[in-house]
């Protein structure tokens, strides 16, 4: 049975050997730098282009994956997400395409090499643009798994964290009474 590390595994390897430059978010990004809760999601940003189709296609087979031609056409040309699923396990890959915008210039400049598991090490984003990202997904859709994820990995990773980037980045992007309140229920 595929668990969400073998699953990573084999998507960071395929992005490795196409040469896509990816990076590793969201709950499972908060969980390597905090704690630990269910997900049956991998979050992924990558910077793939037409020339990644074939590739991919090949690597995902349909007997074993679902991941559909037109969907990762249509996100490449709007900047937006396809899936891979994993019927078998239920597991699924959310690739988000990078965007041109100086917060994913600065996220895939920062990106940080660690180990998921122990057989392999994939590149993951920095826990700053992990937070910065999980105070953008509370603000558009309120989630409490979002701030419950920030607090995480501030308590477990707290003195490796790089507040004022944070805080510029919550300036940039409008998400400073969030990243406020953040660090007020730390305080409490």
């Amino acid at each position: 049975m595929m668990g969400p590390f073998e699953l990573l595994e084999k998507v960071v390897k395929v992005f490795e050997q196409l040469q896509i430059p990816y990076l590793v978010t969201g709950s499972v990004a908060a969980m390597a730098y905090g704690e630990p809760r269910l997900t049956n999601d991998i979050d992924i940003v990558a910077a793939i282009d037409e020339r990644h189709i074939g590739g991919l296609l090949t690597a995902f087979p349909t007997d074993e994956f679902y991941i559909s031609e037109d969907m990762v056409r249509e996100a490449i040309h709007h900047h937006g997400q396809f899936n891979i699923i994993h019927p078998a396990s239920g597991l699924k890959v959310d690739v988000i395409i990078k965007k041109n915008t100086p917060f994913d210039s600065s996220r895939f400049k920062r990106t940080q090499r660690i180990y998921p598991a122990e057989s392999y090490q994939a590149n993951f984003a920095a826990p700053e643009d992990v937070i910065i990202k999980k105070m953008e997904y509370y603000r558009e859709g309120g989630s409490e798994k979002h701030l419950r994820d920030i607090t995480g990995i501030l308590k477990i990773s707290g003195e490796l964290i790089d507040r004022d980037y944070i805080s510029e980045w919550a300036q940039r992007l409008g998400v400073t009474k969030i990243w406020t309140a953040v660090q007020g229920r730390l305080d409490e």
